[in-house]
């Protein structure tokens, strides 16, 4: 018989759904670190990214029955725990940023990203080439470093760098091209 510890991840899932104490917090043990890291890179107090990092394991916790184990077992975490990250932000009196344009990328218009909401521009990344669009949300969205993105998809650290440049050169298009079409039908 396998030992706690020799759990696979799908035999670690089904011990979670079955409200295995141990296996639950094995679990949370094993991607607090990262979720923790990514929620910090919105936030400088560590109270509250505990706060949005806990809220997010409590989702990943209810909907756990759910994971179909068709894609990674993080990136679906990590997905629940940033849609905890908007929440918190959005009931935030003061808005947060969670998409800045680096300085050379800034829009023609002033007013282009002033009408577009948070879920817009993230429905617009699906629009940009795949591989440019691994990058953008592994490096804007989840936190990941360049080296860390180059490791897992198994690309040079300047190439992630360019999917990244490429990445925010195209969405920025999008993000002029949405608005003139919003500027026309207002």
């Amino acid at each position: 018989m396998l030992k706690k510890k020799d759990l696979s991840e799908k035999e670690l899932v089904e011990a979670c759904v079955a409200n295995d104490r141990r296996s639950q917090e094995r679990l949370f043990r094993k991607f607090f670190p990262g979720m923790m890291r990514m929620c910090m890179r919105y936030t400088d107090d560590k109270g509250v990214a505990m706060e949005i990092v806990n809220a997010g394991f409590l989702r990943v916790f209810k909907k756990l029955h759910t994971f179909s184990f068709s894609g990674s077992l993080e990136g679906w975490i990590r997905r629940l725990v940033f849609h905890s990250l908007s929440d918190h932000f959005k009931k935030q009196t003061k808005p947060v940023h969670f998409l800045s344009l680096e300085d050379r990328d800034a829009p023609h218009e002033s007013s282009a990203l002033d009408h577009l909401f948070w879920e817009d521009i993230i429905k617009l990344v699906d629009f940009l080439p795949a591989a440019s669009k691994e990058v953008f949300w592994l490096y804007a969205i989840e936190g990941y470093s360049h080296a860390e993105i180059a490791e897992r998809a198994n690309i040079s650290v300047g190439t992630s760098k360019w999917h990244l440049s490429n990445a925010r050169s195209k969405l920025k298009t999008l993000i002029l091209q949405t608005n003139n079409k919003t500027n026309y039908a207002g």
